[in-house]
C-alpha cells in the first residue's frame, strides 16, 4: 500500500489511545467525482481484514447502512472472503421512517437476518446511539476491548435530521470509551458548506476525493464528456491528517477502480503536466535561464567581503584559540569575583574580543562589516 492509503488503513486498525477520542476518518466526494462508496468499502474491507485477523484493536465492527442494504454488505465481505461473524450490521436502508413497519398487517415488521438488525426511528437518535452501543457490546463483553463503527453515507442522515443533531451523535460515539475507530462517508456536493466543515472538525482524518481535472465550463464539449467519463473511475485521493502533536499531514495519490476493486498509486507526472497546462498565461516569465543564473551568482552583495587583493578574513566575533593563550587578555576585577564565602565554588571571567575595546562599549556592532 502507498502512504496515504496505509496511513489511513494503519490509523483505523490501530485505534485510539486510553483517554484519546476514538479515530475518525470523513471519507467525501461529490458528482463531479462520484467514488466516494468505492473508497468506503476499501476501507471497510480492510478494516474487517485486521479484525478478523486480530491486528486490530476492534473486536469487531458495528456498520451503520443508510445508503445500501445489508445483503450488499453481506455478498461484499463473502466476496472477499471474509466471515461476517465479526460484522453486525443496524439496517437503516430498509425501512428508516418505519413506514414498512406500521403498515404491515402482522405488526411484526421487517424480519431481521442473523448478524442484521433492522432499525426503523431514525429521527430518534438516543435511541440510535443505545443500539449502536448494544450491537458493539456483543463484541466485547467484558473488559477494555473496543469496536469500530463504520456510517456509510452521514448525507442520508442529513436528509431527515439537523446538522447539530448528527454532529452530536458522531461526537458522542468518538467520546464513548468503548469505541476506538470511526468512519463515515459524506457527499459534499449535497449539503452547505458548514455541513463538511463541521464534520471535519470533529474528524483527525479527512479524504477528500476529486475529480483529475475540473471542466472549465459547464459546457458539453467533447473534451469535457471526456474527462467526465475519466472521473467516473479515476480521481484524487487527497488525505489530510491531524496528529497527536498538533502538526497536520497532508498527502496526495491517484484513485482507480476496476474491476477487481479500488487501486492506489503514486500522481502520475501525466496529471502534473495537465496541471501546469491550466496555469494562466502572464506577461513575464517565472523561470531563470541558464545565462540569468549565471548573471545572479556573479552579482556582487554589498556586505560581502572583497579582499582588495588580501586573504579574505570573516571576523566571527571571537579570537581564535590558536592565536596564543598568553596574548589573550583577561579582565578580572574585583567587583566581578565572587565573595571570599564563596571562594572555591567558581569565578566570572570575562575575555574582551579586542585589546583596543572598553567595558561596555558603544560602538557600531557592525564595524566590522565591509560595507
Amino acid at each position: 500500500m502507498l502512504m496515504a492509503e496505509s496511513l489511513i488503513s494503519r490509523s483505523l486498525r490501530d485505534g485510539s489511545l486510553e483517554g484519546e477520542h476514538a479515530v475518525a476518518l470523513t471519507i467525501k466526494d461529490s458528482l463531479q467525482s462520484p467514488l466516494g462508496p468505492h473508497a468506503f468499502d476499501h476501507f471497510l474491507s480492510l478494516l474487517v481484514s485486521d479484525v478478523i485477523t486480530t491486528k486490530s484493536q476492534s473486536r469487531g465492527l458495528v456498520l451503520v447502512a443508510f445508503s445500501r442494504s445489508p445483503s450488499f454488505y453481506l455478498e461484499l465481505l463473502k466476496s472477499k472472503g471474509f466471515d461476517a461473524s465479526s460484522v453486525r450490521i443496524l439496517d437503516c436502508y430498509s425501512d428508516p421512517l418505519g413506514w414498512k413497519r406500521r403498515m404491515s398487517a402482522a405488526g411484526r415488521g421487517l424480519e431481521e437476518k442473523e448478524f442484521v438488525n433492522v432499525f426503523s426511528y431514525l429521527e430518534d437518535f438516543p435511541k440510535l446511539f443505545s443500539m449502536i452501543l448494544d450491537l458493539g457490546r456483543g463484541f466485547v463483553l467484558e473488559g477494555k476491548a473496543r469496536f469500530a463503527v463504520a456510517i456509510d453515507s452521514v448525507s442520508e442522515i442529513l436528509r431527515h435530521a439537523s446538522l447539530q443533531a448528527v454532529a452530536g451523535l458522531i461526537s458522542s460515539l468518538r467520546s464513548h470509551g468503548q469505541i476506538c475507530s470511526i468512519f463515515w462517508l459524506i457527499h459534499s456536493d449535497l449539503h452547505e458548506p458548514r455541513a463538511s466543515a463541521a464534520l471535519e472538525y470533529i474528524s483527525t482524518m479527512v479524504a477528500s476525493l476529486e475529480p483529475m481535472i475540473k471542466s472549465a465550463d459547464g459546457h458539453k464539449s467533447p473534451e469535457n464528456l471526456f474527462w467526465l467519463e475519466q472521473n467516473l473511475y479515476k480521481g484524487k485521493f487527497h488525505v489530510r491528517m491531524k496528529r497527536r502533536n498538533g502538526r497536520v499531514k497532508v498527502l496526495c495519490e491517484d484513485l482507480h477502480v476496476d474491476q477487481d476493486g479500488v487501486k492506489f498509486a503514486a500522481v502520475s507526472s501525466d496529471n502534473v503536466v495537465v496541471n501546469q497546462s491550466l496555469v494562466p498565461k502572464v506577461q513575464f516569465n517565472l523561470d531563470l535561464s541558464e545565462k540569468e543564473r549565471v548573471d545572479r551568482a556573479r552579482v556582487v552583495l554589498p556586505f560581502e567581503h572583497q579582499g582588495n587583493g588580501e586573504t579574505i578574513q570573516i571576523y566571527d566575533g571571537r579570537q581564535s584559540l590558536s592565536e596564543g593563550k598568553k596574548d589573550i587578555p583577561l579582565m578580572q576585577p574585583s567587583s566581578m569575583k565572587m565573595n571570599e564565602s564563596n571562594c572555591g565554588k567558581g569565578e566570572i571571567l570575562y575575555v574582551r574580543d579586542s585589546d583596543d575595546e572598553t567595558p561596555d562599549s558603544d560602538e557600531d556592532p557592525d564595524d566590522d562589516l565591509d560595507i
